[in-house]
This record gives structure tokens, sequence and C-alpha cells, in this order.
């Protein structure tokens, strides 16, 4: 389930920013004034156990986030393909290991088109060489997204992007629930934001 984001006063303080791909999620953080993103880590995607959702819902909670962004791919015409469903389910995933934990850090899905390709180009225009993009590309594109959500913050003045709720498991609790929203992925229960326009 999504919603997009209510007109209001956005969370302040520490952010990540999230870029899911299918073997690795680059991973980015903002500093307290929400003012310069910057990368952090980048996790091995495991789709079988999840391990790496359970290690990020970890790293928000030490980290004292009080939001996440996952980036949403979209074609140039803004349609959404197997990327943007792949993100949609990481986030719903994400969303139940938070809530397994206690933790009701909001995780919300925000347009990142291009994010990888510019943050080859920004390694590239630093000198990089192409060989050893691939060990930090991912985190890099994340900071993209975490930056890009946090500017319109600011220039709005209210928050972005599309929240991401958890598939409602009735009777279930804590690694239950987390669980059961894996089993709801992978059945491809999860549904995509309604009209596939994000802030």
């Amino acid at each position: 389930m999504n919603q997009s984001a209510a007109p209001g006063v956005y969370p302040q303080g520490i952010k990540l920013g999230v870029d899911v791909g299918t073997v690795r999620v680059g991973v980015a953080v903002c500093d307290r004034d929400g003012i310069l993103a910057t990368p952090l880590k980048t996790l091995d995607r495991n789709a079988k156990k999840n391990t790496d959702v359970r290690v990020l819902a970890a790293l928000a909670g030490e980290l004292g986030a009080v939001q996440i962004f996952v980036g949403l791919p979209r074609t140039l015409k803004g349609e959404e393909h197997a990327s943007a469903r792949m993100a949609t389910d990481y986030a719903h995933l994400l969303v139940a290991a938070l809530e397994s934990r206690g933790s009701t850090i909001p995780v919300q899905l925000i347009d990142e088109r291009l994010s990888t390709v510019a943050a080859h180009r920004n390694l590239h225009e630093a000198g990089m060489s192409s060989r050893n993009h691939r060990k930090v590309v991912d985190q890099v594109a994340a900071a993209g997204i975490l930056q890009h959500a946090i500017d319109m913050q600011k220039a709005r003045g209210t928050d972005v992007g599309s929240r991401v709720f958890a598939v409602s498991q009735p009777g279930l609790s804590g690694d239950a629930a987390a669980e059961g929203a894996e089993q709801a992925v992978s059945g491809n229960d999860v549904q995509s934001s309604d009209d596939g326009r994000l802030q």
C-alpha cells in the first residue's frame, strides 16, 4: 500500500537514501540539517533471505534516521517496469523489517530517473576508472536519490514521494509480519502506487 506524501512539515533529522539493484543496494545518509547527502555503504542484495533488508533496518535505527527514501526507477516516459517493481517490493520489505524492530521510520518511494547514469558520470568526472565504479556507484546513486529528495523538501516546504506501508497480515506481528510481507512480495501481492506519479 502506497500513499502520496501529505502536505505539511516534513521530518527533520538524519535521512537515508536507498538505490536498489539486483546484486547490490547502495545506501546514503544526510546530516541532521538535511543539507548534504553522502555515500554511506553498499549492501549485497540477498533476495532469498533478505538479510540486507534487515541490516538496513538495523542501520536506520542505529543512526537515528527519521526517514528513508527508496529510489523508484522510471523510464524517460515516466513508465514503471521490472526495476520499479523490484524497488517497490524492496520498500515494502523494509517497512516490514522496521516494524518488526518496533520502528515507525517512514519509507518513501521517490522518482530516481537516471540516478545511476548520473552516478557513473560523476565518478568519471572525479577521475575514477570505470573498473572501480562498481564498488561505489550504488552508494553514489543513493546519494543522488537522497539529495534530490531533501532538496525538493526544502524547495516545496512539504514532504515528497509516496509513503509505503507494510502488507497487511492480520494476526501477525514482529518477525512473523516481516515474513508475511516477504511471502506477499514474492507472490506479487503488492500493489504499486495508485497513479504512478510521485512528487
